[in-house]
C-alpha cells in the first residue's frame, strides 16, 4: 500500500518521504490503536515490535521512541519482568537502530537501580509464597542481564561487584578477555556476598571462559586452588559436578597427570557416597572415576569421547603402563558394548577408535612386548574384526620391522620371534568372515614370511589361500550393496601368480605344485555364464608361466633361492612349464570356441585380440605353432566385424616396431600374414 505499483522500487533503506500519504496515515493509525490500550506491558510489547515502522512517519521517529519505552518499563513493579522487557527492547533497538547506544546504557542502569527491589519485602515476600529460593530466583535474571550486556559490552572496560551482574559480566565479555584478567575476577568473586548468588556459579562461569582461552601461565595454578576451594566445599552432588565438570577440562589442558588424578580422587570423593573402592586405587583415579557411569550407553558415550579426544592431540606414540591400562579399559568397554542389534555404523565407529589407539602404541625396538601387546589386543577385541585386521597389519609390520633392525645378524632368537608374528596371523586369520580379507591377509602374510626366509609358513599360507578360493560366492556385500566377485576374484589371483613367481618349490611337493594346485582350483570353480574372468585368469597364468622360463626371474626376494636358482634352466623343469601352458591354451581355445555364437561374437572378439596380445609379448613366435596360433587370433579379432580398427592398426605398428630390434627379425615376418580388415 506505501508505493501502490512502485512497490518494486522502493529500496530498504527507504525514506519517509518515498511513502505515500494512505501509508502514513495507515502506519499512524496503528500506533494510534496501540496508544489506546489501557495494560502498560501489552501496550509496550505491541509498540516495541513494530518500532521500526516508525520509519514510514519520520526520519527521526525510532531516535524519539527508544527513550520513551525505556521510560516506560519503570512502571513494571515485577523486577523480574521489568529485566525481561529490557532485555527485549534492547533487541529490537539493536536490530533497528544499533547506532544509538544511549538507550542500551540506560536500560543497563534503570535495571542497577531497581535491583534493591529484589530484597524489597514484595518480591521476598512472594518467593515465600512460591516456595522459591532466593539463589534459584537469582539465576533467572540471567539470561535477560546476559543479552543486555552483550549488547553494551563491546568496550566496556570496567564491571560491577554484585555477584549476579558479575556472572552476566563473565557470559557476555569475550572470553579472551576474562582469561587476561582471571585474578581480578578471582578477587571480586572471593568479595561477593555469600548469601546473595551461589560463588559455585560465578567460578563455573569463570572456568567455561578458560575453557575457551588461557589464562597468564603464571596464573594457572593460583587459579585452580582458589577455583578448587570453592568447589570442594560443595554439598549437593549436582552442583558440585555442573561446577567440577569445567574445570576439569582446564586441569587437563594445562597440568600434569599428578593434578589431574588429584582432581579425579576429589570427583570420586564427592559422587561416591560409600568410597569403597578407594583402597584398591591409591595410585590411579582416572578408571574409578569412569566406574561411577553406573548406566552401559553413558559409560560407553564417555568412553567414546575420551578415545577420540585421545586420538586427536596425542602426538607421539606411547608405552607408558598407566595410560595403556586406562586406555585398553575404556576400549574393552566400548568392545564389550557391542550384540547382535549394534549398527554397523556403530562397529566401524567403535572398530576406528580401537584402532585409533592400537596405532599409538609402540614399545620401540623391544619387538617381544609389542607382540604380547598384540597378542592382548587380540584376546580382548575379538568381535570386532576391523580390530583383528589391524592387528594381523600391525603384527607383519613387526615381523619386517624386526627383519630391518637385526639386517645381518639373524640369530635363532630373532628367527624365532618372527615364527611367532608368522603363527599370531596364521591363527587369527581364519576367524575372519569377509573371504577377500582372509585371501588378501593370506597372502600378504605369506609375503612377509617369505621375505623373513620362513619359507614353510610361507607355503602353509599360500595352501591356505588356495583351498579358499573354491568357497568364493558368487555375490559379495559391497559398501552395504550386492556384487559380483568376479573381478575381485581376477584381482587376487593376479597378485597372486605375481608372487608365486618367486616361491621356491617345495622339495618334497613336486614341480610348481602351487601353481598347480590354483589351476585345478580355478579349473573346478563355477564362473557365471557371462563372464569370461576364467580366461583372462589363464591368460595371467600364461604370463606367469613365461616368466618362470627365464634363465633369471625379472625380480627376488632377498635371501631366498628362487626356481631359477633351484632348478638352473634344468631342460625337465622347462618341459613342465611347457606342459601347464599347453593346457592353459587349450582351456582358453575351448572357450573361445563356444563363443561363437552371434550374441557372443563381440566377446569372441575381444578375447581373441588380448590373448594375441600375451602371446605377442609373453611368446617365442619363433615357434611355428606359436606363430600361426597368433594369425588365427587376429584373423579371428576381426572376423565379424567387431574388432576396434584403430586398436588393430596400433598393435601392427607395434609389431613392426619389435621387428626393428635386434634378434627380432620374426616379427617381420608375422607383421606381413597380419591383415587389417575393414568393416565395409
Amino acid at each position: 500500500q506505501c508505493t501502490e505499483t512502485r512497490f518494486l522500487s522502493i529500496s530498504y533503506n527507504f525514506s519517509p518521504e518515498s511513502v505515500n500519504d494512505t501509508a502514513k496515515e495507515t502506519c499512524l493509525n496503528w500506533f494510534f490503536k496501540i496508544a489506546s490500550i489501557r495494560e502498560l506491558i501489552p501496550r509496550f510489547y505491541v509498540e516495541a515490535a513494530i518500532l521500526k515502522c516508525n520509519k514510514f512517519l519520520s526520519k527521526t521517529g525510532i531516535s524519539e521512541c527508544l527513550p520513551r519505552l525505556t521510560s516506560m518499563i519503570r512502571g513494571i513493579g515485577d523486577p523480574l519482568v521489568a529485566v525481561y522487557a529490557r532485555a527485549y527492547l534492547c533487541r529490537v533497538g539493536m536490530e533497528v537502530a544499533p547506532q544509538l547506544k544511549e538507550s542500551l546504557n540506560k536500560n543497563f542502569f534503570d535495571f542497577l537501580l531497581t535491583f534493591k527491589q529484589i530484597h524489597g519485602d514484595t518480591v521476598q515476600n512472594q518467593l515465600v509464597v512460591q516456595c522459591v529460593e532466593i539463589p534459584l530466583y537469582l539465576t533467572l535474571y540471567s539470561p535477560a542481564i546476559d543479552w543486555i550486556l552483550q549488547c553494551i559490552a563491546y568496550h566496556a572496560p570496567d564491571c560491577c561487584d554484585d555477584a549476579l551482574l558479575l556472572n552476566s559480566v563473565m557470559s557476555a565479555f569475550r572470553a579472551e578477555f576474562i582469561a587476561a584478567r582471571s585474578m581480578d575476577f578471582i578477587a571480586m568473586i572471593k568479595e561477593c556476598d555469600e548469601s546473595g548468588f551461589p560463588k559455585h556459579l560465578l567460578f563455573r562461569s569463570l572456568g567455561l571462559n578458560l575453557a575457551l582461552a588461557d589464562p597468564p601461565e603464571n596464573d594457572r595454578l593460583q587459579i585452580l586452588n582458589e577455583a578448587w576451594k570453592v568447589i570442594t566445599k560443595l554439598k549437593n552432588p549436582q552442583d558440585y559436578i555442573n561446577c567440577a565438570e569445567v574445570w576439569v577440562e582446564y586441569t587437563c589442558r594445562h597440568f600434569t597427570k599428578r593434578e589431574v588424578n588429584t582432581v579425579l580422587a576429589d570427583v570420586i570423593k564427592h559422587m561416591t557416597p560409600d568410597r569403597a573402592f578407594e583402597d584398591a586405587y591409591p595410585q590411579e583415579k582416572f578408571l574409578p572415576f569412569l566406574d561411577m557411569f553406573q548406566k552401559e550407553s553413558v559409560r560407553v558415550e564417555v568412553c567414546k569421547c575420551i578415545m577420540e579426544s585421545f586420538i586427536k592431540h596425542q602426538q607421539e606414540s606411547t608405552k607408558d603402563p598407566v595410560i595403556l591400562n586406562a586406555l585398553l579399559h575404556i576400549c574393552k568397554t566400548m568392545h564389550d558394548s557391542v550384540n547382535a542389534l549394534t549398527l554397523e555404523d556403530e562397529k566401524r565407529m567403535l572398530a576406528a577408535l580401537i584402532n585409533g589407539f592400537i596405532k599409538m602404541v609402540s614399545f620401540g625396538r623391544d619387538f617381544e612386548q609389542q607382540l604380547s601387546f598384540y597378542v592382548e589386543a587380540r584376546s580382548m577385541f575379538c568381535n570386532l574384526e576391523p580390530v583383528l585386521v589391524q592387528l594381523i597389519h600391525s603384527v607383519n609390520q613387526l615381523a619386517m620391522e624386526t627383519r630391518r633392525v637385526m639386517k645381518g645378524n639373524h640369530s635363532r632368537k630373532t628367527a624365532a620371534f618372527v615364527r611367532a608374528c608368522v603363527a599370531f596371523c596364521f591363527i587369527t586369520i581364519p576367524s575372519l568372515s569377509s573371504i577377500f580379507t582372509c585371501l588378501n591377509l593370506y597372502l600378504h602374510s605369506g609375503q612377509v614370511a617369505l621375505a623373513n626366509q620362513c619359507l614353510s609358513q610361507a607355503d602353509a599360507f599360500f595352501k591356505a589361500a588356495v583351498s579358499l578360493v573354491p568357497e568364493v560366492p558368487k555375490m559379495i556385500s559391497v559398501d552395504g550393496k550386492m556384487r559380483p566377485s568376479d573381478a575381485f576374484l581376477l584381482e587376487f589371483l593376479c597378485n597372486f601368480f605375481s608372487t608365486l613367481l618367486v616361491v621356491p618349490d617345495h622339495p618334497e611337493q613336486g614341480v610348481l605344485f602351487l601353481v598347480r594346485g590354483l589351476l585345478n582350483v580355478i579349473q573346478d570353480y563355477t564362473w557365471e555364464d557371462n563372464s569370461d574372468d576364467k580366461i583372462r585368469i589363464y591368460t595371467n597364468v600364461l604370463h606367469l608361466l613365461s616368466a618362470m622360463t627365464q634363465e633369471t626371474f625379472i625380480y627376488h626376494v632377498d635371501k631366498v633361492d628362487s626356481n631359477d636358482t633351484l632348478y638352473g634352466g634344468d631342460s625337465k623343469f622347462l618341459a613342465e612349464i611347457n606342459k601347464l601352458s599347453e593346457t592353459v591354451v587349450s582351456q582358453i581355445l575351448d572357450h573361445l570356441k563356444t563363443l561363437g555364437k552371434e550374441e557372443t561374437l563381440k566377446r569372441q572378439s575381444q578375447l581373441a585380440h588380448y590373448f594375441f596380445n600375451t602371446i605377442v609379448a609373453h611368446g617365442d613366435l619363433r615357434n611355428n605353432r606359436l606363430n600361426q596360433l597368433s594369425v588365427n587370433l587376429w584373423n579371428l579379432a576381426q572376423k565379424h566385424g567387431f574388432a576396434d580398427t584403430k586398436t588393430m592398426v596400433k598393435t601392427l605398428e607395434y609389431i613392426k616396431r619389435r621387428s626393428k630390434q635386434p634378434d627380432m627379425s620374426h616379427f617381420t615376418d608375422l607383421a606381413l600374414r597380419l591383415p587389417l580388415q575393414s568393416r565395409t
